[in-house]
């Protein structure tokens, strides 16, 4: 076998049995109030060893039904962007920031966000993504935060389609435990796609930062 072939497969296998171990923790996790009243964890899905990884808020009512990011009608629109730019969900990784449904769909608080945090800083480092999508406010905070760019947050409008890299010190520590591909990411904040449903002019926005997402990726 090529030995470029056998790594690429030990990579993904490597990758695999990582998500397999952070849904396996997910299931069995009660570490705040929203497992009363879920109906399905929601951990992620798509390619394990994508180039662009899409970080969500938290699931829907759908999501929450078929334990699955990304099915309603902003993931219908989700779906016709990545088309525009040749991609399908087969090639991306989807996930949310927070695991579980928060009832009637309020944002989740600091306490959930942070009770989930190490559950996607592992999808991260399984997947190893070349970029970060931050889908909406929410989502941007907290990867923004989790990567310590924390004086570079700001509301999606200003930011969206931007490219931010890690901070300095993050990078340093990262590279320092041999993890160079935390330390390599990029971020970009897009507009969340739930946004187009309430204001269809975003679309042009959104096209174009998804155009950003395919370029950061050559």
């Amino acid at each position: 076998m090529d030995p470029r072939v056998k790594s690429a497969r030990n990579a993904e296998n490597s990758s695999t049995d990582k998500l397999r171990s952070v849904r396996d923790d997910v299931v069995q996790c009660i570490q705040c109030d929203l497992h009363k009243t879920r109906t399905n964890v929601v951990v992620g899905s798509g390619n394990h060893n994508a180039d662009i990884m899409f970080v969500g808020e938290a699931p829907g009512e759908e999501e929450d039904k078929q334990a699955v990011p990304f099915v309603g009608a902003a993931g219908k629109v989700l779906d016709k962007m990545l088309a525009s730019i040749g991609l399908k969900r087969d090639d991306v990784y989807i996930c949310n920031t927070v695991k579980c449904r928060p009832p009637q769909n309020v944002d989740p608080t600091d306490e959930q966000k942070s009770e989930c945090s190490s559950y996607l800083t592992r999808q991260i480092e399984a997947v190893q993504p070349k970029v970060i999508a931050c889908l909406g406010n929410h989502a941007t905070k907290s990867i923004m935060e989790l990567f310590g760019c924390v004086d570079k947050i700001a509301p999606i409008s200003k930011i969206h389609g931007q490219v931010f890299m890690p901070d300095p010190l993050f990078i340093a520590n990262s590279l320092g435990m041999g993890e160079q591909a935390m330390a390599e990411v990029k971020i970009i904040p897009i507009y969340h796609p739930a946004a187009m449903l309430h204001n269809p002019p975003i679309a042009e926005h959104l096209r174009r930062d998804f155009k950003k997402l395919e370029e950061a990726i050559k």
